[in-house]
């Protein structure tokens, strides 16, 4: 059974080696099978054949019986890819914390800290133009929190969004309740919208990393004709942003 190279890479980059594959197709194709008839069909010399046969029963992709010779069968993909998955989840986490526990003392004592790229912007068309460089290497999400004083921006970003909505781009716009209609109506074609009362400040977060943080005019005792915003690459503070955005979604109402 030949699967594509596309599946394949994507196999070998989770785990599997090119023994495991063959070994795990063979069987997709043939049903159960016993060793020797396995490594006859996939092609896996019968030297190798038991050594990859257990790697991939405790991969948790392949099954036996207590039939004799013993016969080895598929397992689903998305059990083998959920076993799979959840192993990577605990490696990682066991690694994180041997080098978060050794490195970041070190760090700490070296005195030197972060330097994320921060920009301060001012301007419609100057933060318009920073979200929608932003915004190009989108893949999955973009989360907009917009104040009513965002009215202008979210005009000049609509094309850019209707692009990030026909790749497939999932997009959230949480909007004032003093937003005109005439946008609404516009923008609820391609994005979920939900409107909050009050809303006055804003935010757009893409794909989990970048996050701008809009100001509307009026900010404390400041009184200024001009919406400024701050935009950083800076992962920690695109997860804090996120959690806000999820947060002021709970009580907002959907268009």
């Amino acid at each position: 059974m030949n699967i594509s190279d596309k599946t394949k890479r994507s196999l070998e980059k989770i785990g599997l080696t090119s023994y495991e594959i063959r070994t795990f197709t063979s069987l997709l194709k043939n049903g159960e099978l016993t060793a020797s008839d396995l490594s006859q069909k996939s092609g896996v010399p019968y030297s190798k054949i038991y050594e990859v046969l257990g790697t991939l029963e405790e991969k948790g992709w392949i099954g036996s019986d207590e039939s004799r010779p013993t016969k080895y069968f598929a397992k689903s993909p998305s059990t083998g890819l959920e076993t799979t998955k959840q192993k990577m989840e605990r490696d990682f986490s066991k690694n994180q914390n041997v080098i978060l526990n050794e490195l970041v003392p070190l760090y700490e004592k070296s005195g030197t800290s972060e330097k994320p790229d921060i920009w301060v912007l001012s301007g419609a068309v100057n933060i318009t133009s920073k979200i929608l460089e932003m915004v190009e290497s989108c893949r999955n999400e973009v989360m907009i929190a917009v104040p009513e004083a965002g009215q202008e921006l979210v005009k000049l970003a609509l094309p850019k969004l209707r692009l990030l909505h026909d790749k497939g781009v999932e997009i959230t716009l949480l909007t004032s309740d003093k937003m005109d209609k005439d946008s609404i109506a516009a923008i609820k074609r391609v994005a979920t919208v939900k409107i909050k009362k009050g809303l006055f400040g804003g935010g757009i977060i893409s794909d989990k990393r970048y996050v701008v943080i809009l100001l509307g005019p009026e900010r404390g005792d400041v009184k200024s004709s001009e919406i400024v915003a701050i935009w950083a690459d800076h992962a920690g503070l695109a997860v804090f942003a996120r959690e806000y955005f999820e947060y002021l979604l709970k009580d907002s109402k959907k268009v």
